[in-house]
């Protein structure tokens, strides 16, 4: 804190001085219905400065020397307009667009809700909210203050946090980066260490609750979050953001804008350099990012924009939960369900909440290289080595098309390609452990020294070693809408989505940790009898490629009459999945392989709003979806084997809300009830079909209900004041037992007998996240420039994760239908600041920021798991049964952004 008080006093010094500059500002609105138009570019004619409106349709053109000007707004789809101003200082100038044309913007591919149109409950977050908030956290984390939204950051690692939406994770809900989706084509998870980059390029984010308006074939059952990247900006400039925070976090951010050129082109570019040793022990990173956003208007009915985006990396991780005494005794000991006797068996760790199992000191004497494919290079730290470390870089390039084919028809695509190549690591063989529990750790450690000693001496190569488990991917799409415009009371969109994905699986060696091969003998049926000797990067244990092919159609009308809005979608998805084993003879001598049947699902969806008066909305939607099942739930990549039966999982979806704005609109409330019933969730199951031959087995029928209450609110009574407060009160729980039959070899007779099982979760609560949050924040802007906040989150009603193949029992058998471990309520107050100085320096200007998260240093528990079958003592679902995380201590996060 010395230093950014320093800071600040020198840049105050030194530029006390200096001139003021003026500022035009204004709201540029759609003349058909007033709502805010995203990404209209507002500039002075004649020059490179501009602006374009943010989610609110709001432009702020700063900088500006007093004089007389024309000022221009041009939003495409729509008649520009151009308007004579006169600066003296400061200058609010508004603008009523008339449409003529649909709008060629990213918006049309994204299928953003609108304000008084959308029919379904969503939160926007402006790209103001993130800048001040975020503080280079992943981006999931600032939504932590929107309704029935819980995100944490698991471990602690960069990049690899979740998140959770009405009780649903991140495999039900969509994530898109402009309106493409980036879930993981196999299993639907989404890797945020693969989109550090997206948070600093982001325009805004729209959280969709619930089965939400996107009319792509893509279902999404908790919501939609849809990341628009900032738009080609037209005022030229350079910005660089320096940051630095607790655990020698050091970020720099350059961007650049070309302004717009010959009135047709623009580009925008982004960098991002990250380092640091990590909050918790070992989780360091090592990261770069980037953005690039460039756009032609070509003429008057085209534009072509292109956006690409990635962030190489690599970071330490911390995957491995502990039972709560490892990171404090005296706050086990607090809690009532915590038998006392556990203690002795799960010492505190000396580091405390901060502990990692996942890495060991290593003498600096050992020079073996590391290996990712055929590069080689020296580990990360020569005093220490890391089993579990992650490495990928994920790009992402989208080329979109906007064309008008006439004044009613108009053609929005985007072509994409998402590429990756990285992995994560971790132990293969005999490794040498660090059993010193209680002495040096509460857990198991790799003892590096011993085993690189084991390996050097030992005549037949390594016996343990470090590997690299691989996910190289390829993924091409093209996302096409055609929207007819039919009349001014119905507009349509029908469209495709087309996505082929081609991911390979191995595992490498990483570091023979002193041997000089590593011997395998019978991975491969194409190696010769005696075995191979592998050195660094060759492949070994497995080597698969699965292919995914997506085709999707959907439809969309909406009717706009009066008071009433409505629409529906209808939407088709067919996938195919098929999987090579590379290690693995097929009857021909050539590499096995298997190929599904198409897998097919729709889900149906409308909604309508009324408009009561010009303050109050009220609205309602439903829907049904039948979800495809994902590639594991098909193909069991592990033994190369299909899933006996594969079936798809329904959804059935209502939500009613209302919308108020009032007070001369100085408080805005919203308010959404939902009812989400998921049918016939299928549970994997390993199964033994004949004498040591596995199969997968699907226990369906499994039947789960998420239904909630949902407020946000925002009051300022006065230009110094804000007031926001966002709360959810779900009910999230499995409302049947499921039961059947199957065969399997018995373990006694070795004969195929016929198993009857109950799955006894009646009754049972949802975990993984809290089923009541309350979120409120104060701001205050007491001089122009300076924005103070303080936001509480509170957090109860929190059930540990489980898994209801946990309680699977035969007959005969009781089921146990005790709750899952209820994790204890907790809040964390967060302070964010920022002060932009009240002068520049030939046109630069300098902004403070600061964020201080968890300001009382609460020690509590982000994530948990039920019954550990690690560090669980007795389970029976108290608290010394769980595994957990606890969530970060106070950290801050302090920055300096130049502008010019």
């Amino acid at each position: 804190m010395r230093k950014f008080t320093l800071l600040f006093l020198l840049l105050t010094a030194l530029f006390s001085s200096a001139v003021f500059a003026g500022t035009i500002q204004g709201l540029v609105t759609s003349a058909s219905d007033d709502s805010p138009l995203v990404g209209a570019n507002v500039y002075l004619k004649g020059t490179t400065k501009g602006a374009a409106t943010d989610e609110d349709g709001i432009y702020v053109i700063a900088d500006v020397a007093d004089g007389k000007y024309t000022l221009v707004c041009d939003y495409v789809g729509y008649a520009t307009q151009e308007v004579d101003v006169t600066l003296e200082g400061k200058l609010e100038q508004n603008f009523q667009m008339v449409e003529f044309l649909f709008s060629k913007t990213i918006s049309v591919i994204a299928n953003r809700a609108k304000e008084r149109e959308t029919p379904v409950a969503y939160t926007n977050v402006s790209k103001a909210k993130i800048v001040e908030e975020l503080g280079s956290q992943d981006i999931p984390m600032v939504l932590n203050t929107t309704p029935s939204v819980y995100a944490t950051m698991q471990g602690g690692g960069a990049g690899d946090a979740r998140i959770n939406v009405r009780g649903f994770n991140q495999r039900n809900v969509a994530i898109m980066i402009n309106g493409v989706p980036v879930n993981d084509m196999e299993n639907g998870w989404v890797y945020w260490s693969n989109w550090d980059g997206v948070g600093d390029a982001s325009q805004s984010i729209q959280m969709q609750r619930g089965l939400s308006a996107v009319n792509l074939a893509t279902p999404s059952i908790g919501g939609t979050m849809n990341v628009i990247t900032d738009p080609t900006a037209l005022n030229s400039g350079v910005q660089l953001k320096q940051e630095y925070g607790d655990g020698n976090f050091l970020k720099t951010t350059l961007t650049a804008n070309s302004g717009l050129i010959d009135g047709k082109y623009a580009v925008s570019g982004l960098v991002v350099r990250k380092t640091g040793d990590g909050v918790i022990d070992k989780t360091w990173t090592d990261a770069w990012a980037y953005y690039l956003g460039a756009a032609w208007n070509i003429n008057q009915d085209n534009r072509l924009e292109l956006y690409a985006v990635g962030a190489p990396q690599r970071h330490g991780q911390n995957l491995y939960a502990q039972n709560i005494a490892a990171y404090s005794h005296s706050y086990a000991k607090d809690l009532s369900d915590y038998d006392p006797a556990a203690l002795d068996k799960f010492p505190e760790a000396s580091s405390g909440r901060l502990y990692n199992e996942t890495w060991g000191p290593v003498s600096s004497s050992y020079k073996g290289k590391q290996a990712v494919g055929d590069d080689t290079f020296d580990r990360y730290d020569p005093n220490f080595l890391h089993e579990r470390e992650n490495f990928y870089h994920k790009p992402q390039v989208n080329l979109n098309w906007y064309s008008n084919l006439s004044n009613d028809l108009s053609l929005a695509s985007v072509a994409y390609y998402s590429g990756g190549i990285g992995g994560g690591t971790g132990t293969h063989g005999s490794m040498k452990w660090n059993y010193n529990v209680g002495i040096e750790s509460p857990s198991r450690f790799v003892a590096f020294d011993a085993t690189i000693a084991a390996n050097e001496a030992n005549a037949d190569g390594s016996l343990g070693i470090l590997r690299n488990s691989r996910n190289n991917q390829d993924t091409w799409g093209l996302i096409s809408k055609l929207n007819w415009k039919v009349n001014t009371e119905l507009q349509t969109v029908f469209g495709v989505d087309l996505r082929t994905a081609e991911i390979e699986h191995y595992y490498e060696v990483r570091d023979l940790l002193g041997g000089d091969y590593y011997h395998r003998t019978s991975d491969s049926d194409f190696w010769p009898d005696g075995g191979v000797n592998l050195g660094l990067g060759d492949k070994f244990n497995y080597f698969n490629t699965n292919t995914v092919n997506w085709y999707g159609a959907f439809g969309q009308a909406e009717y706009t009459v009066d008071q009433w809005t409505a629409y529906g979608t209808v939407g088709f998805s067919s996938v195919s999945y098929k999987y090579i084993d590379h290690f693995k003879k097929d009857t021909d001598g050539g590499e096995f392989t298997l190929e599904s049947d198409p897998q097919y699902g729709f889900q149906v969806k409308g909604g309508a709003m009324y408009r009561l008066d010009a303050n109050t909305e009220l609205f309602g939607n439903v829907g049904y979806v039948e979800k495809v099942p994902i590639f594991d739930n098909v193909i069991d990549d592990n033994n190369g084997v299909f899933s006996k039966n594969p079936e798809t999982e329904k959804f059935t979806s209502f939500e009613a809300g209302a919308n108020w704005r009032g007070l001369d609109n100085t408080l805005t409330l919203k308010g959404s009830f939902y009812y989400t019933m998921w049918t016939d969730r299928s549970l994997p199951l390993s199964v033994e079909s004949a004498q040591d031959v596995f199969d997968i087995f699907f226990l369906t029928g499994l039947d789960q209900l998420h239904t909630g209450f949902e407020l946000e609110a925002a009051y300022q009574p006065m230009p110094l004041f804000r007031f926001d407060l966002a709360a959810s009160f779900g009910n999230w729980k499995h409302t049947s037992d499921a039961s059947g039959e199957y065969r399997a070899v018995d373990s006694g007779t070795g004969e195929l007998d016929t198993k009857t099982y109950l799955v006894g979760v009646d009754g049972l609560k949802i975990g993984d996240a809290p089923q009541t949050q309350l979120a409120i924040a104060g701001t205050v802007f007491p001089v122009e420039g300076l924005t103070l906040q303080l936001s509480y989150r509170y957090y109860d009603q929190f059930y540990a994760n489980w898994d209801p193949t946990s309680r699977i029992v035969f007959e005969g058998d009781a089921p146990d239908r005790v709750q899952s471990w209820q994790v204890p309520s907790y809040g964390l107050l967060d302070f964010h600041g920022s002060y932009l100085l009240p002068f520049n320096v030939n046109g630069v200007t300098f902004k403070l920021s600061a964020h201080v998260f968890n300001i009382l240093d609460e020690l509590y528990i982000s994530d948990a798991t039920d019954n550990s079958a690690f560090n669980g003592f007795d389970k029976d679902h108290d608290a010394d049964d769980a595994e957990v995380f606890m969530g970060l201590p106070q950290t801050f996060n302090i920055g300096l952004t130049v502008t010019y």
